[in-house]
């Protein structure tokens, strides 16, 4: 398989697959940039090697064709000043006789953006014919876009097949494939997983298949209150999903049949509402008064789920523990992201996927504590459930 370092871009015209579905203020100002900042080695690469970047991406969901406020032309200035003042063209289409044209009378070092793929139906369909039209534009094929790589998009997977031979992974991608084997693959023992957020049905894929896998796994979130009720407790008006509280009931008992330590807590922080400013009350998960809803883990559950934290050799977190937004019942997922850090300046791996996650590192600032953080959302979710992603197998064949 070709790599990106032992590939000759020497004169070549690179297509890259990147993720700029970046969000935008209504002046059309990028709000966030990191999906940017996460292709540029990528891109740069290409450039010190002597060839020429064709920047391929989606932005939004445009419903019927061309759409000024999902032009990609609103990044091509900002992408400009990330490559250190590089003049980046803006293409009228992504396809057609005149982009070919652009395309082919790039010089080496020369940037081009395609403009927004999703402005053709073609693309998400997947159609054969549009990806070669696509693929007709460049020499080669860069997937970097770990971010749709579960989907089989034209741009993402299809065009494959008309780069038979010319075809790799960028660096982002590379990285996230290499961190996620390293904890799906070959962990470091033990193997903590975390799984919070609000819904068992959202999760019970990725917990059944890391159930294979872990030593330990931590159920926090609003989802705890479905097993808390399959055992019979009472939980007041906390969350529940009523239709799987039998699949709660599998899970524990696969847990204990595989050996698998199934940590939730038995103490929560309840609230008399789901608000900033609810009252608040300390009480067994299991006991929780009418009218309260548990909205964080308690004092005690917290230290329990820190201690299992802090002795293991590989943590992915993937879900909040409480209602982190809220301040008041913010110190589950702060704690825990404070075990994770100091696991990790101990030697363990610790992976932080799904987006609550990676705002709850971002809200209270351990993007320097942990070892890595994925950029990816579906397709984050769909590895760690073991499916197969078109992207991916795009590339590897």
């Amino acid at each position: 398989m070709q790599t990106i370092d032992n590939y000759d871009f020497s004169g070549k015209k690179a297509l890259i697959r990147v993720d700029f579905n970046v969000p935008l203020n209504d002046k059309f100002e990028i709000t966030d940039d990191t999906r940017m900042r996460a292709a540029l080695p990528t891109i740069k690469k290409v450039i010190e090697k002597g060839g020429s970047p064709i920047i391929m991406s989606h932005l939004g969901r445009p419903k019927e064709g061309p759409e000024d406020k999902f032009s990609l032309r609103h990044l091509v200035g900002h992408l400009s000043e990330l490559l250190g003042g590089i003049s980046v063209k803006m293409a009228p289409d992504c396809i057609g006789a005149e982009v070919k044209k652009i395309a082919r009378g790039l010089n080496p070092g020369e940037v081009l953006m395609l403009e927004n793929l999703r402005f053709h139906k073609e693309e998400e369909k997947g159609v054969d014919s549009f990806a070669q039209e696509l693929a007709e534009n460049g020499d080669c094929w860069i997937n970097d876009a770990f971010g749709t790589a579960h989907r089989a998009h034209a741009s993402t997977a299809v065009m494959a097949k008309f780069f038979p031979n010319d075809k790799m992974f960028g660096y982002l991608i590379e990285s996230e494939l290499e961190s996620l084997d390293k904890v799906l693959k070959s962990p470091k023992r033990p193997f903590t997983a975390i799984m919070g957020g609000a819904k068992v049905s959202s999760k019970i894929t990725i917990i059944e298949n890391m159930l294979d896998k872990v030593d330990n796994l931590i159920i926090g979130g609003g989802m705890t209150f479905t097993f808390v009720k399959a055992n019979g407790g009472k939980i007041g008006s906390s969350l529940c999903e009523d239709d799987f509280l039998e699949t709660a009931k599998r899970v524990e008992k696969l847990a204990a049949e595989k050996g698998v330590k199934l940590i939730m807590a038995h103490d929560v922080v309840a609230a008399s509402a789901f608000a900033a400013d609810a009252d608040t009350q300390i009480t067994p998960a299991d006991n929780i008064p009418d009218g309260w809803l548990g909205l964080d883990a308690g004092p005690e559950s917290i230290e329990k789920m820190k201690n299992v934290i802090e002795e293991s050799g590989t943590i992915l977190w993937n879900g909040p523990v409480g209602v982190f937004e809220f301040e008041k019942f913010e110190k589950g997922s702060r704690e825990a992201g404070n075990a994770i850090v100091a696991a990790t300046s101990k030697g363990a791996f610790s992976l932080v996927g799904g987006g609550d996650s990676v705002a709850c590192v971002n809200k209270f600032n351990f993007t320097d504590g942990v070892s890595y953080i994925s950029t990816a959302g579906g397709a984050l979710l769909e590895y760690l459930e073991g499916k197969t992603l078109p992207g991916i197998a795009a590339v590897r064949g």
